[in-house]
């Protein structure tokens, strides 16, 4: 599958301390751990000797150590110790199933497959960017994890969509009575899609809105299961001045019909404790969810004749377009 070539987050940097920590990704069940050194590593949640569970487990000595026998392994994946044995040298195919691992965004990211060659560019896939990270007058904060019954595309797709705003966020980013969309701009990029020139009617668009305004959108793809917006309200519509934010969302596709939601907050505000932060995110999101799991199939139709398009889903369109060139076949139908 093409998608086990891409990075996907899969826990949060914080929650991955010294004891294992169990996690799942596209199917696969998962076991991070750190060793001595702080180092965060990935292996198939399951002992090779017997099949136990390794998040069950325990780190010894820098070593993940699994909990039916206490066979140890090193980062790298290899056996180096059988307590049943203690003079045993395990040769190099007694090992478990290792995968790359990065942190990044205050998150654990994972990459199912195997290491690409040296100067193979289409397999070695960066992590999804997000601009605002290097801006340092902007405020970077996760809200998440959220479990949402609904494939990590149908997610996307909710993400990039205006035209819900009046209805499923009434009185917050939109209203029943402007629920109008201009034209707006899509082109494609490596990564997705860029959208630009997309704006909406907003009761109360940010944590510090003072009034209704006209808040300027753009969107970008920036991997078949992450996106980023960047919002801009008018002039004088908010308490913090010159106030400016960017929303990074990423996913972890558990399954093709259940996902792991990440929000990665980037505000010009650094006064606000994080909970109040969080929770207008929280709000706008919880909004969201129960329309989202709502929707059938639950995967992500690509032919666009399975459902009814206007020129308002021109973003959601381009969106379903690329996953289809690219080859994505986790989480569609």
């Amino acid at each position: 599958m093409i998608e086990q070539q891409h990075w996907h987050p899969v826990a949060s940097a914080c929650d991955l301390g010294a004891a294992p920590l169990a996690a799942h990704l596209l199917g696969q069940p998962l076991v991070l751990w750190r060793d001595d050194a702080g180092r965060a590593h990935a292996f198939a949640d399951r002992c090779p000797h017997r099949g136990a569970r390794l998040s069950l487990g325990r780190v010894e000595g820098g070593r993940l150590e699994c909990p039916y026998h206490g066979w140890q392994f090193e980062g790298g994946g290899r056996c180096m110790h059988v307590p049943a044995l203690p003079q045993f040298q395990p040769p190099a195919g007694h090992r478990v199933g290792a995968f790359g691992v990065r942190e990044a965004h205050g998150l654990v990211w994972v990459r199912l497959a195997p290491e690409p060659a040296a100067g193979d560019a289409a397999a070695d896939l960066p992590l999804p960017t997000f601009p605002a990270e290097d801006d340092a007058r902007l405020r970077k904060l996760n809200c998440g994890p959220y479990d949402v019954a609904a494939s990590a595309p149908r997610i996307i797709e909710n993400f990039l969509d205006m035209s819900h705003f009046g209805f499923v966020h009434e009185g917050w980013l939109g209203a029943r009575g402007a629920a109008a969309i201009d034209a707006y701009e899509v082109e494609p990029t490596p990564t997705g899609l860029r959208a630009t020139g997309c704006k909406a009617w907003q009761p109360q668009s940010n944590l510090h809105s003072t009034a209704a305004a006209q808040v300027e959108y753009t969107y970008e793809v920036t991997g078949p299961y992450a996106a980023v917006l960047t919002k801009l309200p008018e002039a004088g519509t908010t308490a913090v001045e010159g106030w400016r934010e960017s929303i990074a969302l990423y996913i972890c596709p558990l399954t093709p019909e259940t996902s792991r939601v990440w929000f990665r907050l980037a505000v010009a505000d650094f006064d606000s404790p994080d909970e109040k932060l969080r929770a207008f995110q929280h709000t706008i999101f919880t909004q969201d969810q129960p329309v989202l799991e709502s929707q059938v199939p639950k995967c992500l139709p690509l032919d666009l004749r399975a459902e009814l398009h206007t020129a308002a889903d021109k973003a959601s369109s381009a969106y379903r377009r690329h996953l289809k060139t690219s080859g994505i076949t986790f989480g569609v139908c």
